[in-house]
């Protein structure tokens, strides 16, 4: 049955809103709902944002489905809706930037960190709420690589109908053609913005390392070591496995490091305190985790009354073999987004290798 047919049958023999209505709108909607939480997540930088975008799309989808006459694939028309969705929210929205988007690094490790409560910091995405439905493994790579935080975050520097024209061509690898009919505009203005978000993107984008296959075995057996070095507070053999221009972010403080030697001053400092062993034992419990097609920890703190409680999400780049970018969110709230608790339970202390 076309989708001509299929939409005079609705007006006819079915009344708007009808139960069997809504069974065949969930049915063929939903295998696109976590492509279209990706999708605004590219747009918006935020986790948060993006889950209430899609509610907002399938909600726009639904009153509007008696209506779809499938010119257009039943795809094309919820990433029409989403698209414009989002378009909309960043008209009343500034850019999601990470603490290295907003000026050089810090050269003092010693001294005050500047708190940006004010700035709508960049969020992860955790890897369990974008789960591919296909098994297809050219797909899965190509939606790792286009989540990667770094990407995304160079992505928030671009005006919001150009970010939108780069993630429908170059990571969703529409054609221009059909770009043009998403946004109600021609082919040649979208050859046009893509041109131009293209350029400004080379100036702010990640190195091709960093952006890298993740997930491989020695990406594995890094993060276990590092993961071994934190959780011992062993600052020395932590140092081992940074990389020579490593940066350390930690929104939402504005403040930001770059180089081993620097990092491992504040290190020292603020977390790592050789000269307190006693207080040092048993300070932090990792969890292994992934976001954004990276692999990620998430850090709990012992409190005053010994329990660990949720601290913050670290997402790790690698390159060349080290660790070569840690951002630290130092949010507790985001641990119900990657499904963990605020309070680390007793059955996840022991060795780390126990907990993942």
């Amino acid at each position: 049955m076309t989708g001509s047919a299929r939409s005079d049958q609705r007006g006819t023999d079915r009344q708007p809103g009808a139960t069997s209505d809504r069974d065949e709108f969930a049915r063929l909607t939903d295998p696109f709902r976590r492509e279209l939480l990706a999708h605004c997540y590219r747009m918006l930088g935020s986790a948060d944002d993006a889950e209430d975008l899609v509610q907002e799309t399938y909600l726009r989808a639904w009153r509007a489905y008696t209506r779809f006459e499938g010119r257009a694939s039943l795809r094309t028309w919820l990433y029409r809706i989403a698209t414009n969705v989002c378009l909309t929210a960043l008209e009343r929205r500034g850019r999601r930037p990470l603490p290295s988007g907003l000026g050089g690094p810090s050269a003092d490790p010693e001294g005050p960190l500047a708190y940006g409560a004010e700035v709508p910091w960049l969020q992860p995405m955790p890897a369990a709420l974008l789960t591919a439905a296909s098994a297809d493994p050219a797909g899965i790579v190509a939606s790792r690589q286009g989540m990667r935080l770094a990407l995304v975050a160079a992505m928030q520097h671009l005006p919001a109908r150009q970010r939108a024209v780069l993630i429908l061509r170059d990571v969703l690898t529409w054609r221009a053609d059909e770009v043009a009919e998403l946004l109600g505009t021609t082919t040649t203005a979208v050859n046009s913005v893509l041109q131009r978000a293209r350029a400004q993107l080379r100036e702010v984008a990640p190195s091709e390392e960093e952006i890298a296959e993740p997930d491989d075995p020695s990406q594995r057996a890094l993060l276990d070591r590092y993961t071994a070095a934190f959780e011992s507070t062993d600052l020395a053999a932590l140092l081992k496995l940074l990389a020579d221009d490593v940066v350390l972010e930690m929104p939402p403080y504005a403040t930001w490091f770059a180089g081993r030697a620097t990092i491992g001053r504040f290190l020292a400092q603020r977390s790592f305190d050789p000269a307190a062993k006693f207080d040092n034992a048993d300070k932090f419990r990792l969890v292994t985790t992934a976001a954004n097609g990276q692999l990620a920890v998430a850090v709990y703190l012992r409190d005053e009354d010994a329990l660990h409680r949720a601290h913050m999400v670290q997402v790790l780049s690698f390159a060349a073999g080290r660790i070569s970018r840690i951002v630290a969110f130092l949010d507790p709230g985001l641990f119900p987004l990657f499904g963990l608790p605020q309070v680390c339970p007793a059955t996840v202390g022991g060795p780390p290798a126990a907990r993942r």
